[in-house]
């Protein structure tokens, strides 16, 4: 698995970087199933979606998982960036889940 990260709107500190890829890091687990030859992809963008907010939901956490026949796409505004990271890789790992769980029962059906 190989994670791509951009950020829009404020420079990408190296700390964070750090902080989104062992967040993202963890679904590994969860799309090994399809990640032949490291061929599947994560690009996950972080920015700052507003530039003279500074109050309520301002930043923006996105990623994108290509997976073979799939792209599972989720997207989290919060007013803290970690903690839309944090979300945002909940609710992929949920979604990924799902997805398992529609090819298994469609292998077994």
């Amino acid at each position: 698995m190989r994670i791509q990260i951009s950020a829009k709107g404020f420079e990408l500190t190296t700390s964070l970087q750090q902080f989104v890829e062992e967040k993202m890091m963890s679904l590994e687990k969860y799309v090994s199933r399809w990640d032949e030859n490291d061929s599947v992809i994560v690009r996950v963008e972080v920015a700052k979606n507003t530039k003279h907010h500074n109050k309520g939901e301002v930043f923006l956490a996105e990623a994108n998982i290509d997976l073979p026949k799939h792209l599972v796409r989720m997207e989290v505004t919060d007013a803290d960036l970690h903690a839309a990271v944090d979300v945002l890789k909940d609710r992929m790992k949920n979604e990924l889940l799902k997805l398992k769980d529609k090819e298994d029962s469609a292998i077994r059906g």
